[in-house]
């Protein structure tokens, strides 16, 4: 069994620093659990372009207020706290943060841990 505790991360080599937001990776690619899972924090007043070509992603609020703006329809999803938006069909999209939010992400397959969008709002995939 595994316990992490999220004050076990925030200042370690898991915790990621994106400029929008701050990733605190809990469970990763080496923990062998098939997915990968982060705590998140999306800074108020940012808009993010992400496009995970490479991963799905679920993703649960548990505070704040914002949206998320599906590029291939420009159909803007309110997200507020107690709801989960999946990206099923790696959609590409804007994600916009009134308040800051705090949000528990589901990769799969899983973060190898130091991973940041690059130009197109995309993770690289883990070869290993």
């Amino acid at each position: 069994m595994k316990v992490v505790k999220l004050e076990d991360i925030i200042g370690s080599d898991n915790e990621v620093d994106g400029g929008n937001w701050v990733s605190r990776r809990l469970l990763l690619k080496k923990d062998n659990m098939g997915y990968s899972v982060n705590d998140t924090i999306i800074r108020a007043g940012t808009e993010t372009h992400i496009w995970y070509q490479n991963h799905l992603e679920s993703v649960y609020c548990i505070e704040g207020e914002g949206e998320v703006e599906t590029l291939s329809d420009n159909k803007i999803h309110p997200i507020t706290a107690d709801t989960l938006y999946a990206l099923d069909q790696n959609d590409e999209h804007l994600l916009r943060a009134k308040r800051d939010m705090r949000m528990i992400c589901v990769f799969n397959p899983p973060l190898s841990g130091r991973e940041v969008h690059d130009e197109n709002g995309v993770y690289p995939v883990d070869e290993d």
